[in-house]
């Protein structure tokens, strides 16, 4: 036998096999436990992930969080995730950087381990790839095959070293591969997400109609700028109530476009952190008639940890 020299790269280990539906059934609750934790500890390649490195690791990380604020304020349901193995029986397991899956719920305290698809009954419906330092076959060719095999209805590829963006869809649920999305003026648009993406800049962007989607970083920039700007047209607003009554129904709809943008940008940050608005305390905001008292609910919810803290006095 042969031994390799010293530093010789090692080949890459292929990717664990998913068990077959009926093989996955016979397992026991700790069998399936304990092959989960086999997979992922398979799937884990730190030298991989370095490789893609920080630019890889933001762009991603940026994608996963414009969506999930986004469709958390919408209130649809769709699940997603970022590196979730996914187990189709009897295939190789893979986990792309994020995948989206229609008509289920996003839980707050996700248990899962991984998406198998025989536990879920369905497959996922987009998977999103960012594509930096990485294998570009892997991403632009080979992917492309097994996901339209996979029937996975769209895939799209973030190619951030060259600033571009690859979108496929089935043209038919029973098809075996992809077509191209062709792009209407830059623009990919994803009928699953219901949404547009493009490069912007050196970005990822997501488009829903014509308003961008921002970030939790972006959206609070644009949080602290919008309170400025509301508190001064507030006060703008009684200032022209006191000087003439001729005005007064002009000052009244400013002031309201104040508080009315006070409360949004309220329910926004709520649900930019997580924090649930339940109908009675969301009324409770909706008749509130005094700017002080948005501006100070607004500046703890940058802080606060609950809605009673918020809206405490």
């Amino acid at each position: 036998m042969v031994l390799p020299s010293p530093g010789t790269p090692r080949p890459p280990v292929p990717p664990p096999i998913a068990p077959t539906e009926a093989e996955w059934r016979a397992m026991t609750p700790a069998e399936r436990e304990a092959l989960l934790v086999k997979i992922l500890d398979a799937l884990s390649d730190p030298k991989s992930a370095m490789a893609e490195g920080r630019p890889h690791h933001k762009a991603k990380g940026r994608a996963i969080d414009m969506l999930t604020l986004h469709f958390g304020t919408t209130g649809r349901a769709i699940y997603l995730a970022e590196e979730l193995a996914v187990l189709y029986p009897g295939e190789e397991v893979f986990a792309p950087d994020i995948l989206a899956v229609l008509d289920v719920p996003q839980p707050e305290d996700d248990p899962r381990m991984a998406w198998v698809v025989a536990d879920e009954g369905r497959g996922l419906s987009l998977v999103l790839e960012v594509l930096h330092q990485g294998d570009r076959k892997k991403d632009l060719v080979a992917n492309v095959e097994r996901y339209a095999r996979l029937g996975i209805p769209e895939y799209f590829v973030y190619d951030r070293l060259r600033q571009q963006v690859h979108g496929y869809r089935l043209p038919a649920p029973d098809a075996a591969r992809y077509q191209r999305i062709v792009p209407q003026m830059g623009r990919y648009a994803s009928a699953v997400l219901g949404l547009d993406l493009a490069v912007v800049g050196d970005r990822l962007q997501f488009f829903y109609g014509m308003a961008e989607l921002f970030g939790s970083a972006d959206l609070i920039g644009r949080l602290k700028g919008m309170m400025e700007s509301l508190e001064s047209r507030a006060e703008q607003a009684q200032a022209q109530a006191e000087q003439a009554q001729a005005q007064a129904e002009q000052a009244q709809a400013q002031a309201e476009a104040a508080m009315t943008g006070l409360r949004e940008a309220l329910l926004a940050a709520l649900a930019m952190r997580g924090i649930p608005c339940p109908d009675e305390p969301r009324a409770r905001l909706w008749a509130c008639q005094d700017p002080a008292t948005l501006q100070r609910w607004l500046l703890r919810a940058m802080s606060a940890s609950s809605l009673d803290e918020i809206l405490a006095g």
